[in-house]
C-alpha cells in the first residue's frame, strides 16, 4: 500500500515491523551523530554506513534513490556551489573565475554543510518510507505528548508528499485543459503561473478544512483517548532505544572531550 498523501511505502521487512519511536529516535541518533561527529567525514560515512545499508534492509533502496536523486542531492548540491563560490573565508586559492575564487577551507567548510544536509533529509525520508505517520502520531500520543505537537510534527513532515501530490492533480487538470506543460524551457517556466495560484489557495482551503475536521474528532477534548490501532512495542525495541540514547551520550561526551 502506498499512501498518497505520504513517503510511505509498505513492505515486509524487520525495520518496518519496529515501533515509530523507535525509528524516530534512530533518526535523530544519526542526525546528531552526523552534526557532532568530528571530520568532514562523518555525515558521509553514516549515509553510506548506515542508511544506505537499512534502506536495503527494509527494500526501500529503489524509492530511497529516487528521491535522493530528485529532492535531496540537487537541494544539497545547489548549497554546495553556492557557499564555495560566494562565502569568503578561505586562505588558499583553489582556483579562479573572473573576479570570482575559491579557497579549500571554503571548499571543506561547503562540503561539510551540505553533507549534513544531505544526512538530515535522507535520515527523515527514510522515516517517513518506513513509518506510516498515523502511527507515529498515535504511538507518540499514547506517549502523553500532547495531540497538538504529535499533529504539528505530522503536519510537517507529511508537506512535501502532500504538495506534490495537489501539484500532480493540478497539473493534470490543467492539461486536460490545453495548457503546454512539455514544450521548450521559456514556456514551461510560463505555465507555472497557472500552476501556483491554484496550489498555494488549495492548501490553504486544505488546512482550514483539516482544522474543522479534527475538530469534530475531539482533537482538542480533555477526555483520555483510545486508539482503534494497539502500536507494538516490543523489548527488541526497547533495547534498541536504550542503545541509541547510549550512544547518543556517548557521542555528546566525546564531543565536549575533544573541545
Amino acid at each position: 500500500m502506498n499512501d498518497r498523501l505520504s513517503f510511505y511505502r509498505k513492505k515486509n521487512s524487520l525495520i518496518h515491523a519496529l515501533n515509530p519511536f523507535t525509528k524516530l529516535t534512530l533518526t535523530f541518533t544519526l542526525i546528531v551523530i552526523g552534526i557532532l561527529g568530528v571530520g568532514y567525514w562523518t555525515a558521509s560515512i553514516v549515509i553510506c554506513l548506515v542508511i544506505i545499508p537499512l534502506a536495503i534492509i527494509s527494500k526501500l533502496f529503489g524509492d530511497y534513490v529516487k528521491i535522493a536523486l530528485r529532492l535531496i542531492l540537487p537541494t544539497a548540491g545547489f548549497m554546495f556551489v553556492m557557499q564555495s563560490i560566494f562565502i569568503p573565508g578561505g586562505a588558499t586559492e583553489l582556483f579562479r573565475v573572473g573576479p570570482l575564487s575559491v579557497e579549500v577551507e571554503t571548499v571543506q567548510r561547503s562540503f561539510l554543510i551540505a553533507s549534513r544536509i544531505f544526512l538530515m533529509v535522507s535520515a527523515f525520508t527514510f522515516l517517513l518510507l518506513s513509518t506510516h505517520p498515523s502511527e507515529l502520531m498515535t504511538d507518540l500520543t499514547q506517549r502523553g505528548l500532547p495531540p497538538q505537537f504529535s499533529y504539528v510534527l505530522i503536519s510537517t513532515l507529511q508537506i512535501i508528499p502532500q504538495m506534490q501530490a495537489k501539484a500532480q492533480t493540478i497539473l493534470s487538470a490543467q492539461r486536460s485543459r490545453g495548457l503546454d506543460t512539455q514544450s521548450n524551457f521559456f514556456k514551461r517556466v510560463g505555465s507555472l503561473v497557472p500552476l501556483v495560484g491554484p496550489l498555494v489557495f488549495g492548501s490553504l482551503v486544505e488546512v482550514e478544512e483539516r482544522a474543522i475536521a479534527i475538530e469534530a474528532r475531539g482533537f482538542t477534548s480533555t477526555h483520555v483517548k483510545t486508539s482503534l490501532h494497539d502500536i507494538p512495542d516490543t523489548s527488541l525495541d526497547k533495547g534498541i532505544r536504550w542503545s541509541l540514547v547510549t550512544l547518543i551520550i556517548i557521542v555528546l561526551v566525546s564531543r565536549i572531550w575533544l573541545l
